[in-house]
């Protein structure tokens, strides 16, 4: 979406205008999607993330400063949902807990996929390192974006990532991948 139909949206969303609102959630929705699965690890999650994003932005509308894009301002406010949601689930306990662990004597093909190789590592991460790592490949921001989204400067943003890409290269290289 071209950032003056953007902007356009923006300020009919911000006169409760709901239908200007979806059409600015439609388009960022894809990479919304990615972010929220990416730190939640699951679809369960990711949309119980991604309602209580939608909700949390239609509420805070008003707050939204339209020289930022729009789907920057959504993908924080998703991983900060999803992180949330993370935050409360590790504090009820789970009588499942450890039942999706794989079986460490069947061949790696069978125990585990990409996917929940990443993912493991992924959480080994520091919640900075993360959230930028995550919002850069998962939600496809640019380094502009990123420090925008998190208020430091870009060289801040290059070094976060590059630090992430190799503590998550470590954590990958200690599960034997």
């Amino acid at each position: 979406m071209d950032r003056e139909r953007e902007q356009e949206l923006v300020a009919r969303a911000q006169a409760s205008d709901e239908k200007a609102f979806a059409e600015l959630i439609y388009d960022a929705k894809r990479r919304m999607w990615a972010v929220a699965m990416s730190v939640t690890g699951n679809s369960h999650d990711a949309e119980d993330a991604m309602q209580n994003a939608m909700i949390s932005a239609w509420k805070n509308i008003d707050r939204f400063q339209p020289q930022a894009r729009f789907s920057t301002w959504m993908y924080r406010i998703t991983s900060n949902a999803a992180l949330e949601l993370l935050r409360k689930r590790r504090d009820i306990p789970d009588d499942d807990a450890g039942a999706d662990t794989p079986d460490a004597s069947a061949p790696i093909q069978q125990r585990i996929t990409t996917t929940m190789v990443v993912r493991e590592a992924l959480e080994t991460l520091d919640p900075d390192f993360k959230e930028v790592l995550v919002l850069r490949e998962y939600g496809g921001l640019t380094y502009d974006e990123l420090a925008a989204q998190q208020g430091i400067p870009v060289a801040t943003v290059k070094s976060r990532l590059n630090r992430a890409r190799r503590k998550l290269k470590d954590a990958l290289v200690a599960q034997g991948i």
